[in-house]
């Protein structure tokens, strides 16, 4: 199989590549030069193999078969590539190769630096090689499972890809940073490098934690944006501490004593990428998170890579730590470098808090039942220090390196606390925490507009800091000031909620059955929650309608009620009743089709008193379960749809529903939240990832 021969290259390669860099010549150094070439060329050529049986439906390979189908859009043939295990790692394979052969070609990294990074590449190569998406499939299908419905949106297509860039891009401080140690340089000229890869890895990360949070919104069953979900939280604490690691960055430059802070941070921030790889991908969170794979046996090949990272790093600090500078972190309460500390400080703790919340599961099965917390866990812990940090960030901008004696009059930033404070007190809030951090938030958002006119801080970081600032005002007007009702809609009929007038027009399917709308009129504006359907007529996946309005979101959530839906069994040659009409079991049929599927047809005579009428409900057998679709009887009048068949064929089960006309019209209890300033929150994270670019071309 070509892919597999790439994927080895790869790892005689970047093996030969490690060996070269390792012994610090560079007679062999030119060699590992071109491995480290031929190693990306290859990881190429390997994920080319791998598009390329997706775009042409080889359901030979197990990968295929497993998240492709013929029927797939093209989108999501493509974003099939890493919608599993196996694909995901090659993907992260490439991005880390893409990035290695830039770092060669750029000749700034030492050779220990490269030798450090090369060692991560043979790691993600054999986590390849292990689970490889070029197996073959043990018995032949003529089409394959497809991606789960939940999974085909624009916005899941192009978010984990955006996170596997971070999660790579990582690597690349994380081995400048044991070069050092190994070259024993321990001055500043490393960390320029060490910023722009990290900033350009927290610009990626967070961007793609920013989009899953936009589709987790606006697809129902998520828990809204943030859910504190175990693998949500897994990317979260990377993002957090390679925050850390940027801020100490600034101060070691001006403190050389920093410099070890900026060694731990680049450490811990790599350790926790693979152990939060290790969470997901090890089946651990299997019962608390429905983001996490399945358990498929490299759960200990990631334990012992996540050690030896943690380790290798400690052991390289221990050992050069008479080497590492020392002296005074900062000279006074009042200087930049203290209120950088004390935030990256806070940082420090809410990333420790939400380390323990999303590895509880892993704790606790350590010592008895698994358990997880739950989201006030979070809530409760993180609203205080968010209060805080806010103040720290704020009065922080504001301040010059080293001692100062010049005061700043905060008069626009309290302006600012005191708006904060009657928004949320306007929007109904009560509870002391919410109203603190939304005058907090925007206490901060002034105190970072006054630094940037005083032009004590670049535009990245004026950006980025507003980004912060505002979003997490927006997450507690949004969060704690959301307000929620449950009523039932009748077609046509208006009502007044939270200040909308609201009707509900009914139900509209697309021609092919493969989705259902329900429409409603928010103050005159159509929207449309949409619920996608599988081929057995069943929901597969839900969206909300959601109207955008200059206050906030209002978001509506319908769950039909289906009391018209009912099922029977019947018995050959026996009669049941419903309210309406009388169905008797005739016969059924089998017929086995080119594409490996049976097709079951039944003969079900149904009488309304007056009438009789011989409907045929099918069923389509396949390897995965059965597909059908409702059948109408008597005009349109009502629906049937076969649902089973027993094994002996003496007995079906099926379903009657009314006309679709009538469907179509029943009423539907929906939810209908309000999401007060939500979209001052994606204005948020845009700007937190446009002034971390912008930051890195600084």
């Amino acid at each position: 199989m070509a892919g597999f021969v790439f994927l080895c290259v790869v790892l005689l390669a970047s093996t030969g590549a490690v060996l070269c860099y390792g012994t610090e010549r560079e007679k062999t150094g030119c060699l590992g030069r071109v491995l480290v070439y031929l190693a990306f060329f290859a990881a190429f050529a390997a994920a080319a193999v791998l598009m390329g049986f997706l775009l042409t439906n080889r359901f030979d390979i197990a990968y295929v078969a497993a998240y492709s189908s013929k029927n797939l859009p093209l989108m999501y043939k493509i974003s099939a590539f890493w919608a599993g295990q196996e694909g995901s790692f090659l993907l992260w394979l490439l991005i880390h190769a893409t990035a290695g052969a830039w770092l060669v070609y750029k000749g700034r990294m030492k050779y220990g630096g490269l030798t450090v990074y090369l060692l991560i590449q043979l790691l993600l190569t054999v986590l390849c090689v292990e689970k490889s998406p070029f197996r073959p499939i043990e018995e032949s299908v003529l089409d394959g499972v497809g991606l789960n419905p939940l999974l085909q949106d624009p916005w899941m297509a192009i978010h984990p890809p955006i996170i596997f860039v971070g999660y790579a891009l990582l690597a690349v401080p994380f081995a400048y940073c044991c070069g050092a140690l190994i070259e024993k340089d321990m001055g500043t000229g490393w960390m320029n490098s060490v910023r722009r890869w990290g900033l350009c890895a927290w610009a990626f990360l967070g961007a793609g934690i920013f989009i899953g949070g936009y589709w987790a919104y606006k697809v129902l069953g998520w828990g809204g944006y943030w859910g504190w979900d175990p693998v949500e939280n897994s990317s979260l604490v990377p993002w957090l501490v390679t925050g850390v690691m940027l801020h100490v960055l600034c101060t070691a430059k001006i403190r050389p004593a920093v410099i070890p802070m900026v060694h731990l941070s680049v450490i811990f921030t790599y350790t926790l990428v693979i152990y939060g790889t290790f969470l997901t991908r090890s089946g651990i969170l299997g019962d608390f998170s429905v983001h996490s794979f399945s358990g498929t046996g490299i759960g200990l090949m990631l334990a012992v890579a996540d050690g030896t990272v943690l380790l290798a790093g400690l052991i390289l600090m221990i050992v050069r730590a008479g080497l590492l500078p020392q002296g005074e972190m900062y000279t006074d309460h009042n200087s930049r470098e203290f209120f950088m500390l004390l935030g990256s400080l806070l940082i420090v703790f809410a990333s420790a808090i939400v380390f323990i919340g999303m590895s509880m599961p892993l704790l606790t099965q350590l010592v008895s039942k698994p358990a997880a917390v739950n989201t006030d866990f979070y809530v409760r812990t993180l609203m205080p220090l968010a209060v805080v940090l806010m103040l720290v960030m704020g009065i922080g901008s504001l301040k010059r390196w080293g001692k100062q004696t010049e005061k700043k009059r905060l008069i626009l930033p309290m302006a600012f606390f005191v708006l904060g404070i009657m928004a949320a007190l306007g929007i109904g809030l009560r509870a002391p925490l919410p109203i603190l951090l939304s005058g907090a938030s925007l206490f901060a958002v002034g105190c970072v507009c006054m630094a940037k006119k005083k032009q004590l801080i670049k535009w990245g970081g004026f950006t980025a800091h507003l980004g912060v600032a505002i979003g997490l005002f927006a997450i507690v007007l949004s969060g704690s000031g959301s307000r929620q009702v449950s009523s039932e809609f009748i077609t046509g009929t208006p009502q007044q909620l939270f200040g909308h007038e609201i009707i509900y027009e009914g139900q509209r399917f697309t021609e092919d059955g493969s989705e259902k709308r329900y429409v409603f009129r928010v103050d005159g504006t159509e929207y449309s929650a949409l619920t996608k359907l599988r081929a057995n007529g069943e929901d597969a996946a839900r969206e909300p309608a959601i109207g955008h309005f200059a206050a906030g979101d209002v978001y509506i959530a319908p769950s039909p009620l289906s009391a018209e839906r009912r099922e029977m069994l019947l018995k050959h040659g026996k009669i049941a009743m419903d309210e309406a009409y009388a169905y008797r079991f005739e016969s059924v049929e089998y017929e086995e089709k080119n594409d490996g599927t049976t097709l079951v047809t039944a003969d079900v005579e149904i009488t309304d008193g007056e009438r009789v009428e011989h409907a045929k409900p099918w069923i389509r057998a396949t390897a995965e379960g059965g597909t059908s679709k409702p059948v109408e009887v008597f005009g349109g009048a009502s629906r049937i749809r076969l649902t089973g068949v027993s094994s002996d064929g003496r007995t079906i089960r099926m379903e009657c529903m009314p006309s679709l006309e009538s469907e179509q019209a029943m009423p539907v209890t929906a939810s209908v939240s309000t999401k007060p300033g939500i979209w001052i929150l994606w204005l948020g994270t845009m700007l937190v990832t446009i002034g971390c670019i912008k930051a890195a071309k600084e």
